[in-house]
């Protein structure tokens, strides 16, 4: 990829932070002094995906979570995480000279697979600014990195040959919205490979699971990052009431893929997807 796309689309988006990073102004965002407040309550959490404000404060949960996020996420999947990661990276099929596009990137945690797997170049996005200042020491010489929307993304189309994103479909204000991005940026013959939690369907097990998700984990979670936000109650309930790896292909083939399939790992837990985008539209 040329190096200069990350630049180019962080010098229309904001002013420059450290290491390059695009920070715009937050009125969100947390100074040094500030204290996180909770945003999840139960009313919320009933049905988190029809919060007409979840983006902000999906955000706010990021920026308020990043110093802990990557040791509680290893806790979460039972240190099973860099696993799935590289599993998503080989489903993508990739060319060294492949351009990729790390949506909700995070702290990189993907977006250092594909690098490693033996992409060129591969640029991440994500809105939580806290999330990507942990990602700058990653692989610096194959990463960019710019604070965007998944909703908005700030490319042309036709930009990339592989989308991909890990565990972050399920925090978008709009995921048909979403996905349409993800199939837009894309060249023809190009791919997205999602990665996502899910729930068991066995009884037996997914009744196991989600004792342990509901009712230990947020506790547990919570205690190791001082969390005060809510958002180890919001992972669960995020989980729970999302779309089934089902409905997630036939929205992927509305927005316009011409093809997608979902594998499920570890039980059930996460599921795969892969989908293209026909070579001619």
């Amino acid at each position: 990829m040329d190096s200069d796309i990350a630049q180019q689309n962080a010098d229309q988006q904001a002013p420059q932070g450290a290491a390059g990073l695009s920070l715009r102004d937050d009125p969100h965002h947390n100074s040094p002094d500030s204290q996180p407040r909770s945003l999840w309550d139960d009313e919320r959490l009933s049905d988190p995906h029809s919060q007409s404000d979840k983006a902000a404060r999906v955000r706010q949960m990021f920026d308020d979570i990043a110093p802990t996020y990557e040791r509680v996420n290893t806790l979460a999947s039972a240190g099973r995480d860099r696993g799935w990661r590289r599993e998503t990276v080989r489903l993508a099929e990739i060319k060294p000279a492949d351009r990729v596009l790390d949506i909700a990137c995070g702290t990189g945690d993907l977006t250092e697979a594909f690098a490693r797997a033996g992409i060129e170049r591969i640029v991440g996005i994500d809105f939580a600014g806290e999330m990507l200042l942990r990602s700058l020491g990653r692989v610096p010489h194959q990463a960019g990195w710019i604070q965007g929307d998944a909703l908005r993304l700030p490319f042309a189309d036709e930009t990339f040959d592989i989308t991909c994103c890990a565990f972050g479909v399920r925090n978008f204000q709009h995921l048909e919205a979403g996905l349409g991005e993800m199939h837009r940026v894309l060249r023809p013959d190009g791919r997205a490979v999602i990665l996502e939690f899910s729930m068991p369907t066995q009884p037996i097990l997914r009744g196991i699971y989600q004792f342990y998700f509901a009712k230990i984990l947020p506790k547990l979670a919570t205690w190791i990052s001082g969390d005060r936000t809510g958002a180890y109650s919001y992972l669960p309930r995020s989980v729970r009431t999302f779309v089934t790896p089902t409905q997630m292909i036939e929205l992927l083939k509305k927005v316009g893929f011409s093809s997608a399939r979902a594998t499920s790992r570890t039980c059930g837990i996460v599921h795969m997807v892969r989908a293209e985008k026909a070579t001619t539209e």
